[in-house]
Parts: structure tokens; C-alpha cells; sequence
């Protein structure tokens, strides 16, 4: 019933348990999954998980904090799995001026690069911004948006900053951050988006919602997102985890579950 559009089930935290975080998933009602790769190993990890199992998908690309790697040996892997019917997005990449593990032309040549590519292989974005929203925002509208969308992933912005995104093509996708206390204009956004716009995440085993902020993230978590927007829209948690699952569906170009 409810699809986590951005987990990382495929990292160090879940190794050997991951039946377990399923069956947690499930007991919660979060029934799909998007598991997102950055480099090597996670990209391996989530392809085997998704091969693995109906209700997981892959999205794989090269993380902002990975752009100073990305070669020509980088892009022709990325190419090759992107073939994968299990594989519906291309991220996470964007940029990232907290940890500026590259410098900034390097970050934006990466990010334009795999926005070009994605269209090129008609998926969806997914991007990561973090200190650097005024700029990722100028990339995107001047690459444009192909007809395939993308998802601004864990956004954290406010409505206004939320519209242009959307304006320019991109899903919003609401992580725990939506249920802190002190995230106001970030829950301001979830109440007034148009709600076909909207997707939820958990981004685990980072980001853990209210009543769990500051310990491990869990997929299964997602339900105290799809809580959260609801509640913030006067809606049915059943309304909310409905219509942000056919909005994935339709942005990843699935049959319906």
C-alpha cells in the first residue's frame, strides 16, 4: 500500500537482516520499495535486492559526495545496468556543499552530465541537495526536465522553493523530516502541494521519523510520513498512501500493485 520511493535497504546497517526489514516493511504496510545505489557497492547490492525480490526496484547513479571518481569507466557501468528492467531511476546525484568532498564545477558537471544521460535513457532524476538549493535549482531549469520527471529526494525546502521545483516537472518527496516539530515551512509544503506531486520516503537508515528522530531509519517508518502529510491535510492516511503510491507508479512507469 505504501511505496518508500528512497531507501537504502542495500548499505552496511541492513547487511544479513534484510528479510527482516521486509517483514517489518510489511507489517507497517509499506509493500514497495525503491533502493538507491550511489557507488559500486551499493549500486551491486541494490540490483541484487531488486533482482531478488517483485516488490524492490533500483535506482542507481553517482552521489554528489562520489563526483570527483566519476570517469568515462563510471558512466559506461552506470549505462550497462540502466538496461536492468528492475532498474526505474537515475540518482541519487545533484550536489552537495556541506561536505564538498569535490569542488563545486566538478559536482554541477557531474550532476549535468547524469541529468543529460537520464533523458537519454528516458528515466526519471532523483537528486540530492543539500546546501545548495538556489544552485540545483538553476541547473535543473537550465538542462530542463525530460518528459520522464524527476523527484527532488528528502526535500527539506519551503512551499515556495517546492513550487518551483514542481514547476519545472520535479515530484517533492517527503522524508521523516516532514514530522520534526520545528520543520514548519517544510510541512507547510506538504499541506499545500497539489497532492499527484507528492511522493514519501524514508531515505533509512538515515532521517528516522517522530517518535524515532535521531535513531535508525527504517522503510517500514514510512507509514509515520504518509501519518504526517495526512494529518497536515485533513485526509485519511489510506487516502495519502494511495494516491502517493499511484504517483510513483506512474512516475516509474509501473503496473499497478
Amino acid at each position: 500500500m505504501i511505496f518508500d520511493t528512497h531507501t537504502h535497504l542495500n548499505v552496511e546497517d541492513f547487511a544479513g537482516i534484510e528479510e527482516e526489514e521486509l517483514a517489518l516493511a510489511k507489517e507497517h504496510n509499506v509493500t514497495e520499495m525503491a533502493i538507491v545505489g550511489f557507488d559500486y557497492p551499493t549500486i551491486e547490492q541494490s540490483i541484487a535486492l531488486s533482482d531478488k525480490y517483485e516488490n524492490l526496484y533500483s535506482i542507481i547513479g553517482w552521489h554528489p559526495t562520489e563526483a570527483g571518481d566519476y570517469n568515462q569507466e563510471v558512466e559506461d557501468y552506470l549505462l550497462k545496468n540502466m538496461s536492468n528492467p528492475k532498474v526505474i531511476g537515475w540518482g541519487e546525484i545533484g550536489l552537495d556543499y556541506h561536505w564538498m568532498t569535490s569542488p563545486k564545477e566538478v559536482q554541477e558537471a557531474v550532476f549535468r552530465r547524469q541529468i543529460a544521460l537520464s533523458k537519454e535513457v528516458d528515466l526519471p532524476f532523483i537528486v540530492h541537495t543539500r546546501d545548495a538549493l538556489e544552485d540545483t535549482y538553476e541547473i535543473i531549469k537550465s538542462e530542463g526536465v525530460g518528459p520522464r520527471g524527476g523527484i527532488m529526494h528528502s526535500f527539506s525546502g519551503n512551499y515556495e522553493e517546492a513550487k518551483k521545483f514542481m514547476d519545472l516537472g520535479m515530484h517533492i518527496s517527503f522524508s521523516g523530516v516532514v514530522t520534526f516539530k520545528k520543520t514548519i515551512e517544510l510541512q507547510e509544503a506538504a499541506q499545500k502541494l497539489p497532492l499527484d506531486k507528492i511522493l514519501v520516503e524514508t531515505d533509512a537508515p538515515y532521517l528516522a521519523p517522530m517518535p524515532y528522530r535521531g535513531k535508525q531509519n527504517h522503510s517500514a517508518y514510512t507509514k509515520y510520513v504518509v501519518e504526517k502529510i495526512a494529518d497536515l491535510r485533513g485526509m485519511t492516511y489510506e487516502e495519502v498512501a494511495k494516491q502517493t503510491q499511484e504517483n510513483a507508479h506512474k512516475l516509474f512507469g509501473l503496473e499497478k500493485k
